[in-house]
């Protein structure tokens, strides 16, 4: 009996990138020109970052070793830094969420409540935390209470939008079994909603806290309290060995939080 062998079929690959359009090339052409025009705007030049590295390891050689002369105003000005990124997330977190609850399409009464929430939300988040953070100076005075303001506003910008979405995309069985029992509006929110979007919520929220604490450095610069003024006064005065040992303190902090909240995660997820 004869073998027939079996031919192997011959296989088509297919194109690892899709041709393009004249449209869509003439659109590259303008971001690669709009590119290397920016970058001759913003002065980047190769040749001047390598003649401050000079500058740069004489920097460092004077922050070293960090000097620990101060070491109890940094650690209670790291403290207040904490704090005004803790009480801002959970007063921010806890305002997000009615918004939240407004700027979710099949959750708010109305669609001018939905259409003005969002446009909140939106206008909470696109406006940069240090802006903010002026703002309350000028509006409460120095010190972290405009921290602590600043960050609310931008938590609300944040979480209320990602809130939003999650609670938009929990699964709508559940939705639809209450209302037609007849439960109220509030009723299929706190029974339906919150719970399938809570892990959601949740990690949003730890999320919120890391992010707070690094903008909540930054906005000691302007006057709004924590360790930034510290590290401002040391740079100014040019105490690099004191501006070290704050460096590394704000370090030190950011990595905490950001490890207790990936241990948080994985103990409610």
């Amino acid at each position: 009996m004869p073998e027939h062998t079996a031919t192997p079929a011959l296989r088509v690959l297919p194109d690892r990138f899709e041709r393009t359009s004249t449209t869509s090339f003439m659109l590259w052409l303008i971001v690669l020109g709009f590119f290397a025009w920016s970058v001759n705007k913003t002065g980047v030049s190769f040749s001047d970052l390598w003649g401050g590295i000079p500058q740069m390891t004489r920097l460092v050689g004077e922050m070293l070793p960090p000097s620990t002369a101060r070491l109890e105003a940094v650690g209670w000005a790291l403290l207040e830094t904490f704090q005004m990124a803790f009480v801002g997330t959970v007063v921010g977190v806890l305002l997000s969420v009615p918004i939240a609850v407004l700027a979710t399409p099949h959750l708010s009464p109305h669609p001018l409540v939905y259409h003005a929430a969002r446009n909140l939300i939106a206008f909470f988040r696109t406006v940069p935390d240090l802006v903010w953070a002026l703002l309350f100076v000028v509006s409460v005075g120095l010190g972290p209470f405009a921290g602590t303001l600043a960050i609310v506003i931008d938590k609300i910008g944040f979480c209320g939008r990602f809130f939003a979405e999650a609670m938009e995309e929990v699964d709508r069985g559940p939705q639809e079994a209450l209302s037609a029992m007849g439960a109220s509006r509030l009723s299929l929110i706190m029974c339906a909603v919150f719970p399938a979007a809570m892990p959601s919520f949740i990690n949003t929220s730890l999320f919120s806290l890391e992010k707070a604490t690094r903008s909540s450095v930054v906005l000691g610069l302007v006057g709004a309290g924590g360790i930034g003024i510290e590290l401002k006064v040391a740079m100014d005065l040019f105490n690099y060995d004191e501006a070290a040992t704050i460096i590394l303190a704000i370090f030190a902090l950011v990595v905490l939080v950001e490890r207790l909240s990936a241990l948080l995660r994985k103990k409610v997820m």
